[in-house]
């Protein structure tokens, strides 16, 4: 018996290394069945992120952003490891790869919190959740930011407000400052369009709740006057008329020009994003 174990042991072995190689070989045919090879691996950490830049500037931004991430992969300490991070997910962001761009920039965020670029950093998540380019269905139906989700716009929101809260002198801040009164707005209108919706179907509790919610965390909203005009209405079918009375006073007061109980119809200017709060 103990004469035999040798040589089985042997065969053992030399099945193992067949079977290794075979497995190899057959790896290595699927890596190359496309036919397609990476040239980009045998680039240098200078080459690469020259070829990732020319790519930025000719604004093939989906493959820029692939360059950047694989220069950031490849060389994770070398000199343009963090540019590589921020202009991946800047050209993520522009190829609208919206989760690519925030991995990219969460990730530079996390890491690089001594950075001279943070400002950028927090301005330009917010940019990435921002996405005021509704494209070619928002632009066909009209639909404007607060009829979407606002989930994004809130953390676009709390992005811009780090940057204008922490670099005051930054030169993103004013925008930041800009379009966090724009998110401010476009949240007030979509609870006024839930309001008016439980109006229009009777639901006049509901919509005096949500259009009181609008009064109380946006006040300076241009749709606080219809928020106060669902209110009074809300009130006055609810039979609460001196409520109503009172939200009529304050309608009346804040915005005495308001054609709103004459018509229900509140006057909008056609407004880019940056203008949305000017009055």
């Amino acid at each position: 018996m103990s004469a035999k174990t040798p040589r089985s042991f042997r065969a053992l072995s030399l099945l193992f290394i067949l079977l290794a190689s075979l497995t190899l070989l057959l790896l290595g045919g699927c890596a190359g069945s496309d036919g397609k090879k990476d040239d980009t691996d045998i680039w240098s950490e200078t080459k690469l992120y020259s070829e990732a830049t020319d790519k930025l500037n000719d604004a093939d931004f989906a493959k820029c952003g692939k360059y950047f991430d694989k220069l950031e992969a490849r060389f994770p300490f070398g000199p343009y490891s963090q540019q590589a991070q921020m202009n991946a997910a800047y050209c993520y962001w522009k190829a609208q790869e919206q989760a690519q761009a925030l991995v990219a920039i969460d990730r530079f965020i996390k890491l690089h919190q001594g950075s001279p670029s943070l400002d950028y950093a927090y301005y330009l998540k917010g940019l990435i959740t921002f996405n005021d380019d509704l494209g070619w269905l928002g632009k066909f139906t009209g639909q404007d930011l607060s009829e979407r989700d606002p989930k994004a716009a809130k953390e676009a929101f709390e992005s811009f407000k780090t940057v204008v809260e922490r670099f005051p002198n930054s030169k993103y801040a004013p925008d930041s400052l800009d379009r966090m009164r724009y998110i401010v707005n476009s949240l007030a209108e979509a609870d006024v369009i839930l309001a008016r919706f439980y109006y229009q179907r009777g639901a006049y509790l509901a919509a005096a709740n949500r259009a009181q919610l609008v009064i109380r965390d946006y006040d300076r909203a241009p749709a606080v006057e219809e928020a106060l005009y669902l209110l009074v209405k809300s009130y006055e079918k609810l039979g609460m008329t001196d409520l109503s009375a009172d939200a009529l006073r304050v309608l009346q007061l804040n915005f005495p020009d308001s054609p709103m109980m004459a018509t229900g119809q509140r006057l909008v200017k056609q407004r880019k994003w940056w203008q949305f709060w000017n009055k």
